[in-house]
């Protein structure tokens, strides 16, 4: 199908500004079109295939074959998030511009430094014999979507009209190559650690991030912190960043890191621990929410092959779940993958960089990016031996590029489990992690005999001679040899505490040699959960679902412990002491405590013990403390006097605070009416009022914290910007009995009945049945699809 191209930017705002009234068919009853449509001749199949919708909208595909299922998959992907994973494609590939126009080429030529531009024939064998046909049937399937959309225009989703574009066919390779979706590890750090230290010293850095296991930070010889751009991390925010739009038209916005925590849950529990005497394994990841969901529950039935889980909507699949003998459920592993490397400029010859003794020309290379309404722009990409160059100091006569493992061959994210989804035991499911590239994964496993393990995977640099942890010369100085071989990375099986669980924490064993990473989360999420679960011999799926709902915050409890015994004669004082001496720290929806905690902690507190313990410049580069150094330094004070000084006028004006967003009367204070969680569509920004209603699903009122294990970040107008959107908790062996959730829904279309029909029960900690066997599929069916071979 071919683009239809946009006039001008004045065009693109009188779209907006009429949006749905200009539709020929209203988006419910498109909807409706395609939900009745009962069958499809889709070209490529080879033979029948069933996709049986349950009513809560996951699609259970019946094929014959390994290579139907996934051209099923891919054409029921399109069918239900064709405007997300095209969204996903274009800036993936750098091709926004050629249907959003000309504010999208910086952002393209960004995303197109860091395509996977190496050997496919390696890049296809790193995720194993069966992952090339995978994507090629996918997209076959997502094609024949596209073109029964160009044979029923009357379908399309209402996301191309508001745009005013038609989606395009995908190729197998576009799956793979695409790098930057998925969660970097440490660059941003890198240069935030070098601006605190050209300002206050590198010691005052741990105040921003303690280190783990504990590191004095050495500024690398022949580096000056001092001398980093202050955009000089711009190309690469622009090729990481999701699509912008926003003020009622298109535009590019001011790159600024999203104000969320990507982080996850994960754990499982031996059968002696259990109430059924089955494992029970749970994963809820948490990322960023949008309207659809990050991700998309399917069931691949096939010859040797009966798998469901989560997965990317936009590849083919399962990541997170179970199939018949085993189950698997990721968090993030910290290892870091990413090295700033600054050059020497020839100040004769800017095409050349210093390297050892001599001098090395940046390669470059010119690609058109096609622009809508406007003539093609030619861009020019440049490249060091070490990665993308992503800045130039013309003055200083320095160049920067990004150094990473996931331009390596086997690392797109998520790929690798084409090899880890029909494994059969512990060996085979370690032997698919060994060579697992991005992201850096904790996955907990569980089988059907009983077995419960944990395998950490992830493409680790060899350092020779630095840590990673600061920018670094490019010269040849600090290089990498090679990455670890993935039987070094720590694992276990079947530990004698009969459970295992991960929460980004630091978790390498005592003594462990390699330097994987120092950046970990704090362990307040995973401490609550091994708490929990080390005082259980009855574990049941019900008991694990409450546990993912768990919103008891550590770090609250250890801080309001500080309160005992402190009084005031100020009265907002003393009314703040009253309302949190004694609380438990369970940040509930309802709760008055928590609500005056989290101002506490984020707006009064924590700003005010960074101006305590840093330099005045490095203040603004520090923002939200490290909670570990901080409540260490708050707990073991040098000056009690003062420690208590600080908390008291913090925790004074805090109450005032609350008191201004809440109202006077504290009895009627609660979190959730403060901090709120609305799924909003990338398109809401740039519509009217209601149309934005349509797209966006919530707001709901939200409890819980980055501390909780129901985790949730939150910005500074208390908007939760991530935390646990898809949910699963597994009685392995029992399958039908496990049970998930996901959000706001499964499908991606905002008229579907299933587009927000599950953000409710998210809300609550609500679950479904996640079915497997046929029986149970067919006895909760919503309705049947048939595909049939074209010809």
């Amino acid at each position: 199908m071919t683009r239809r191209r946009l006039g001008t930017d004045k065009r693109l705002l009188i779209v907006f500004v009429l949006t749905s009234i200009l539709l020929s068919v209203t988006p419910a009853a498109a909807a409706q079109l395609n939900r009745d449509t009962g069958h499809f001749r889709v070209p490529g199949l080879q033979q029948p295939v069933q996709l049986v919708m349950d009513r809560w909208g996951v699609p259970h595909i019946y094929a014959q074959s390994v290579a139907d299922v996934f051209l099923a998959q891919g054409f029921n992907a399109a069918r239900e998030r064709l405007f997300q994973i095209d969204l996903w494609r274009r800036r993936g590939l750098g091709q926004l511009s050629s249907v959003l126009g000309p504010s999208y080429v910086e952002q393209d030529r960004a995303a197109r430094l860091f395509l996977y531009r190496g050997d496919m024939r390696r890049e296809w064998d790193s995720y194993g014999p069966g992952a090339e046909l995978a994507a090629t049937r996918f997209t076959q399937g997502v094609n024949a979507y596209v073109d029964w959309l160009g044979r029923h225009p009357e379908a399309m989703p209402e996301e191309f009209r508001i745009l005013g574009y038609t989606p395009d066919h995908w190729q197998a390779a576009d799956i793979v190559r695409i790098r930057s979706h998925g969660l970097t590890r440490n660059l941003t750090s890198e240069v935030a650690r070098s601006k605190v230290t050209c300002v206050a010293g590198a010691a005052a850095d741990r105040q921003r991030v303690a280190l783990m296991p504990k590191r004095d930070i050495v500024v690398p010889v022949g580096f000056d912190p001092c001398a980093l751009p202050d955009d000089v991390l711009r190309v690469f925010q622009l090729a990481t960043q999701d699509v912008k739009f926003a003020n009622g038209q298109i535009r590019a916005l001011p790159t600024q890191p999203d104000e969320a925590l990507e982080a996850s849950n994960n754990w499982v529990v031996a059968p002696q621990r259990t109430a059924t005497g089955r494992p029970i394994l749970a994963n809820d990841p948490h990322r960023v929410y949008s309207a659809p969901s990050l991700r998309y529950i399917s069931h691949l039935v096939a010859p040797g092959m009966n798998v469901v889980g989560a997965n990317e909507p936009f590849l083919p699949g399962v990541s997170i779940g179970h199939n018949e003998n085993i189950a698997f459920g990721l968090t993030i592993f910290p290892i870091d993958q990413e090295d700033l490397y600054v050059y020497q400029l020839d100040p004769a010859d800017h095409s050349r960089y210093r390297y050892g003794d001599g001098w090395e020309r940046i390669r470059t290379s010119t690609e058109k990016i096609a622009v809508a309404g406007a003539p093609a722009r030619q861009v020019e990409l440049a490249y060091t031996r070490h990665g993308p160059v992503i800045a130039v100091d013309e003055s200083r006569h320095l160049a920067y590029a990004v150094r990473t493992a996931w331009l390596q061959p086997g690392m797109n994210p998520y790929y690798g489990s084409q090899k880890y989804m029909t494994a059969r035991n512990f060996t085979e499911f370690t032997d698919a992690m060994r060579d697992w590239g991005a992201p850096t994964e904790n996955q907990v496993y569980a089988d059907v005999r009983g077995n419960i393990g944990w395998v950490s995977g992830g493409m680790a640099p060899i350092r020779r001679g630095y840590d990673g942890l600061m920018p670094v010369p490019g010269d040849g100085r600090y290089e990498w040899n090679g990455f670890y071989n993935g039987d070094i990375l720590p694992r276990s099986y079947n530990p004698t505490e009969g459970f295992i669980a991960t929460a980004n924490q630091f978790n390498l064993p005592p003594g462990y040699p390699y330097p994987l990473g120092f950046e970990w989360t704090n362990p307040a999420r995973y401490t609550r959960i091994a708490d929990v679960l080390s005082k259980t011999t009855h574990e049941s799926v019900a008991d694990s679902m409450r546990l993912q709902g768990d919103q008891v915050s550590l770090v609250a409890q250890r801080m309001v412990a500080l309160l005992a015994g402190l009084s005031s004669s100020d009265p907002d004082t003393a009314a703040a002491l009253r309302l949190l001496i004694g609380w438990d720290g369970n940040e509930s929806v309802d709760s008055a405590a928590a609500a005056l905690f989290e101002v506490w902690r984020k707006r009064h507190l924590g700003p005010a013990y960074v101006k305590s313990v840093v330099p005045p410049k490095a203040v603004p580069l520090i923002g939200q403390p490290d909670l570990v150094t901080m409540l260490d330094a708050l707990e073991h004070p040098s000056d009690i006097a003062a420690r208590n000084a600080l908390l008291l006028n913090t925790l004074g004006e805090a109450y005032k605070d609350v008191s201004k967003l809440l109202g006077p009367d504290a009895t009627t204070w609660q979190w959730g009416r403060l901090q709120r969680t609305t799924f909003a569509h990338p398109l809401a920004p740039a519509v009217d009022e209601q149309t934005r209603a349509r797209l966006n699903v919530g707001p709901f009122p939200r409890g819980g914290s980055e501390h909780t294990v129901n985790a949730s970040s939150y910005n500074a107008n208390f908007e939760q910007t991530a935390g646990p959107s898809f949910r699963m908790v597994l009685d392995v062996g029992n399958w039908d009995a496990s049970r998930a959730v996901n959000t706001p829904g499964q499908s991606g279309r905002p008229g579907d009945p299933h587009y927000r029909d599950l953000a409710g029960k998210w809300s609550r900690t609500e679950y479904f049945p996640l079915l497997y066997s046929r029986t149970a599929v067919e006895r909760n069916a919503e309705r049947h699809i048939m595909l049939f071979p074209a010809n």
